[in-house]
């Protein structure tokens, strides 16, 4: 089986997501800026996210921070969000099961995948790391992945551009390759992908599906 992580991988939503997240928290009196969001939170649970900001700034944030924070994502996705150049076509030739496990809510995944055209490569199976204890980097949200579509976590494969997400799939057990694709993945990323465990490295979709095929046969 393989595991898909939503954002970054499947679409190319970090950049928008980091420029509304570091609105929201500047309105909200916090200064975030859109690169430390990026570099601190990215691949990570909102909820996460939100206790590590309250711990360091000593204070909390407003009670409808996260219902507003989710709002004003969904509007930017829903007017700006784009697939991730030729992960349509990886998908329709990827054989076996597969599934989307990413630390958003399970509404933020379904308009994601609605609204890039990917939903149909996985309905019915979503599975958010909100339904889970722990998020990214623990194993949690993969291991339940794997248990509700009844596959041995040894026989599965993630593919992720966080270095949080790779360190998820590692300790999951699973194989992980790296993808270093998105328009925010920098020159960096890929030792980054590599240091916190990932199998492969790839920067295109195209690569895909012999990077797979290569990976099952270890």
């Amino acid at each position: 089986m393989v595991i898909f992580d939503c954002n970054g991988v499947l679409v190319d939503s970090e950049p928008l997501v980091a420029e509304v997240v570091s609105r929201e928290f500047m309105r909200a009196g916090f200064a975030l800026t859109p690169e430390i969001v990026a570099r601190y939170f990215t691949g990570r649970r909102p909820a996460d996210m939100f206790a590590d900001v309250e711990i360091a700034a000593g204070r909390r944030l407003p009670p409808n921070f996260a219902t507003v924070l989710t709002n004003e994502i969904l509007k930017r996705f829903r007017a700006d969000l784009r697939v991730t150049a030729h992960a349509a076509h990886a998908l329709a030739w990827l054989r076996g099961p597969k599934c989307v496990a990413s630390s958003s809510g399970i509404d933020r995944i379904r308009l994601s995948l609605e609204t890039t055209g990917l939903l149909r490569f996985f309905e019915p199976f979503l599975f958010s790391a909100s339904e889970v204890r722990h998020g990214k980097p623990a194993p949690d949200l993969f291991l339940h992945a794997a248990a509700r579509m009844r596959v041995d976590a040894r026989n599965c494969i993630v593919v992720e551009d966080s270095p949080v997400g790779v360190a998820a799939g590692v300790a999951a057990g699973m194989r992980v390759i790296g993808f270093a694709g998105g328009s925010h993945a920098g020159p960096a990323m890929l030792e980054q992908l590599r240091a916190a465990g990932a199998n492969v490295v790839i920067t295109d979709m195209r690569a895909l599906k012999g990077t797979i095929i290569d990976l099952r046969g270890w």
